[in-house]
């Protein structure tokens, strides 16, 4: 088993944005864009739900593969 711990950043003062193809319906993806080194994503409907801290490197990644 991997007990490796991440360095999760502290998200209390995050400025989340909708993707903007999201068509303003409330139900989509949402980045706190402005968090230095990771690209955090958390589903719109469940704000204080679970967060997926994605490295920048790994989300730029999936981007370009969904584009």
């Amino acid at each position: 088993m991997n007990t490796a711990r991440h360095n999760t950043p502290d998200l209390s003062g995050a400025r989340w944005r909708c993707s903007s193809y999201s068509g303003g319906n409330n139900e989509c993806l949402e980045l706190a864009p402005a968090i230095p080194a990771f690209a955090p994503v958390r589903d719109s409907k469940t704000p204080t739900g679970p967060v997926i801290p994605f490295g920048r490197t790994a989300w730029s990644l999936f981007v370009a593969q969904v584009k």
